[in-house]
C-alpha cells in the first residue's frame, strides 16, 4: 500500500536557482531549500504529488481548469519561461499510472478533474524540483490548481482536494512512500498595483503574512481555511492565491504542525515540512 511519508511547501523564486549558484552557502535561498531538502532526504520518498499553480504555461483563459493533474511518462521545462540562472530540464519523470488513480478517484469523490497528457512545466515546478529532486530521480505527479486567475476555488475546496488525494494515495496497492509538495507564494503581487517602481514584484502584505504563518505553525487548519477567502488574499496580492497549494497540502496530512517552518517576509514566501515518519 502507498504511505505518505512527508509533506514539504516551498517558494519558486525563478532567481534562487542563479542567486545560490553564484553565492552558495551565502544566499538565503540555499538555508531555506537546504532546511526543506534534509527532511524531504530524510524520509526518501519515491515520488513526489506535487501541488502547484500554473503560470500560462500550459492552460490560459481559452482553457483554464480550476484543477486539473497531468498523465504522461515525463514532461520537461521551464519552455519559455526564462530567468538568469533558472536551469532547463529536457526530462522530468511523471508516476502516469499514480496520476491516472489520483484523476480516477478525483472523479469519483466528485471533483471535476480536468486531465492533461502533454504539457510542460514552468518554473513554480522546475525551482522546486531543482532544490529537492535535482537528479530527477523521483517521479511527479503535478496536480494543478488554479490560484492566480478570479474566481479562485474555495479554501475548504482544496482542503477537500487534498484529502481526496490522501485517498488515493491510500488505496493505491503497490508499496510507494509519497512525499507532498506544495509551490507558492503566501503573499505577493507580480506586476500589480502594488509593484514597485522597476520592480515585478511589490513587497509582501506582512500582517497576511504573519496571521498565516501562526496558523501554519500551530497547526490551526480550521482557523486558516477560515481567513483564507478569496478577498482576504487578492488584498495581499495577485499571486497570493498560491496559498491555496499551501492548503491543499494541509488537507493530506491533516492539523500537524510543522518540524521546520521559515519565511522570507518581504519576498511573500515561506519554507515548510511536516513529516509523518
Amino acid at each position: 500500500m502507498a504511505e505518505i511519508v512527508g509533506a514539504f511547501a516551498v517558494g519558486h523564486a525563478p532567481t534562487a536557482p542563479g542567486d545560490v549558484a553564484r553565492n552558495a552557502d551565502r544566499s538565503e535561498f540555499a538555508g531555506l531549500f537546504g532546511g526543506v531538502s534534509s527532511h524531504l532526504e530524510a524520509v526518501d520518498p519515491d515520488v513526489l504529488v506535487v501541488f502547484d499553480t500554473d503560470h500560462f504555461a500550459t492552460f490560459f483563459y481559452d482553457n483554464l481548469p480550476t484543477f486539473a493533474v497531468g498523465v504522461s511518462d515525463a514532461t520537461s521545462g521551464p519552455g519559455t519561461d526564462v530567468w538568469p540562472g533558472l536551469p532547463s530540464y529536457a526530462h522530468i519523470p511523471v508516476a502516469e499510472q499514480l496520476g491516472r488513480q489520483v484523476h480516477r478517484a478525483g472523479i469519483e469523490h466528485g471533483f471535476d478533474l480536468a486531465v492533461t497528457m502533454e504539457f510542460g512545466v514552468d518554473h513554480s515546478i522546475v525551482v522546486p524540483l531543482h532544490f529537492l529532486n535535482p537528479d530527477m530521480r523521483r517521479p511527479i505527479v503535478p496536480i494543478w490548481i488554479n490560484g492566480i486567475a478570479p474566481p479562485l476555488p474555495l479554501a475548504k475546496r482544496c482542503f477537500s482536494l487534498g484529502q481526496m488525494v490522501r485517498d488515493a494515495i491510500a488505496d493505491w496497492s503497490d508499496d510507494l512512500r509519497v512525499a507532498i509538495v506544495a509551490s507558492g507564494s503566501i503573499s505577493g503581487d507580480i506586476g500589480g498595483p502594488r509593484a514597485r517602481d522597476h520592480q515585478p514584484s511589490a513587497s509582501s502584505d506582512g500582517e497576511w503574512m504573519g496571521e498565516a504563518l501562526s496558523y501554519l505553525r500551530h497547526g490551526q487548519v480550521d482557523e486558516l481555511l477560515n481567513a483564507a477567502t478569496a478577498d482576504r488574499m487578492a488584498a495581499s496580492g495577485n499571486v497570493s492565491g498560491e496559498l491555496l497549494n499551501w492548503i491543499a497540502l494541509l488537507g493530506t496530512i491533516g492539523d500537524r504542525k510543522p518540524v521546520f517552518l521559515e519565511s522570507q517576509l518581504d519576498a511573500g514566501f515561506a519554507y515548510g515540512a511536516w513529516r509523518l515518519d
